[in-house]
């Protein structure tokens, strides 16, 4: 899920490098007041299902793609639907972390459901399952909202606001033993195993480091993967309000290029590139001091799976934020393309997650850091559909 951007000067020259983040966070530049209204939580709404869908369209997505689309045709029902055309054919050919991006929504609607005492039914593709190879127009859920006397707040809902991926550095000190339990507790409702490495499996904890950094490496060196983040990149705050998606920078330098027409997005840098080895040293820095590593391990990978172990990861991450722990996603290794095969093998065996029958479905870095700010939002209009 994590990406980085480069600047060429049009011509293939490289000039300088920048740090881009999936979820946008922008080294320096705050972004448009109007690409992040949405993080400051919905007002009064006289349909309760907006005001529910307004912390669903919050949940961490891959790429920032934010592929939720919503009917609501329906009284008291939400249908949610995948956008066919906000996917990522070439890192996720199977559309594996797209699913459990919709369990993020999934379970960030359910929470919201809760604060106004409504029980979430979820039915998970009620028109029939998808295949292992590609996505459709059936719907992903249909979900009913029900008031019930019975339903309790969660207080992980509190964190919703507060939740965001954090890809600067970690500091050295490890979680302490009682955030971990917290973020087990978080998915003990699920049928899912989690997982920590830290400082006293040194042995365990390197090959985590050296599995996450190959698998970076092999990211930025093979072009077709790295331009599928340059499709959806973000310059500028002018850029960054209209589309409200994707991955956004903000940095002076890479705006000054781009008004002046010399930022070259339309091809990858090469491998030995200064940007590229630049890149690769400053995400091994931090990848070479972060003190844990967090996983999510399923039994089975089916679409009702993936979707479910999106739920469990939502739910993990508002836990680390409840703990003022920090997560970010590594989930080059976790991707299906054949350049990745023999590190998908290697994280695999490294978490005892022996394939076909286990899948890990989430991996992230585990730590404390400082702040960072939210990803643009598109605001809950840009999802609503009729069917």
């Amino acid at each position: 899920m994590d990406r980085r951007q480069f600047i060429r000067v049009a011509g293939g020259g490289v000039i300088a490098s920048a740090v881009l983040p999936l979820a946008g966070c922008a080294l320096s530049g705050d972004y448009p007041a109007e690409a992040v209204q949405a993080w400051k939580g919905p007002g009064e709404e006289a349909d309760v299902r907006r005001w529910v869908l307004g912390y669903a369209i919050l949940a961490p997505h891959s790429h920032n793609l934010q592929s939720w689309l919503v009917d609501l045709g329906r009284p008291d029902e939400i249908t949610l639907y995948c956008d066919l055309t906000r996917l990522l054919p070439e890192t996720d050919p199977l559309s594996r972390q797209i699913m459990m991006s919709h369990g993020t929504f999934v379970e960030l609607l359910d929470l919201a459901a809760r604060q106004k005492g409504l029980r979430a039914d979820v039915e998970l593709f009620p028109q029939g399952e998808f295949g292992p190879a590609q996505l459709d127009k059936r719907p992903v859920a249909r979900i009913r909202l029900v008031p019930d006397a019975r339903v309790n707040p969660d207080p992980l809902f509190g964190q919703i606001l507060l939740r965001h991926t954090n890809r600067e550095a970690y500091e050295p000190r490890e979680p302490v033993p009682a955030a971990l339990q917290a973020i087990t507790d978080s998915v003990a409702s699920h049928r899912i195993r989690v997982g920590f490495a830290g400082s006293a499996q040194p042995e365990q904890l390197q090959k985590h480091r050296a599995i996450a950094s190959e698998a970076w490496r092999i990211e930025l060196v093979t072009p077709r993967t790295i331009m599928e983040s340059y499709k959806v990149l973000r310059v500028g705050p002018a850029e960054i309000a209209r589309y409200r998606d994707g991955l956004s920078i903000n940095t002076p330098m890479v705006r000054a290029l781009t008004t002046l027409g010399l930022f070259d997005r339309s091809k990858a840098p090469g491998p030995h590139d200064a940007a590229t080895t630049g890149q690769i040293k400053d995400f091994n820095a931090k990848i070479t001091t972060t003190p844990a590593f967090f996983w999510l391990v399923t039994e089975g990978n089916d679409r009702k799976t993936q979707v479910n172990a999106g739920r469990a990861y939502a739910r993990a991450q508002l836990a680390a934020t409840a703990q003022g722990l920090a997560m970010q996603p590594l989930s080059q290794a976790l991707q299906e393309y054949p350049e990745q095969a023999k590190l998908y093998a290697g994280i695999h065996a490294l978490v005892e997650a022996p394939q076909p029958r286990f899948t890990v479905q989430m991996w992230t870095r585990l730590g404390y850091a400082p702040p960072v700010q939210p990803a643009p939002r598109r605001g809950v209009d840009a999802h609503i559909v009729t069917a």
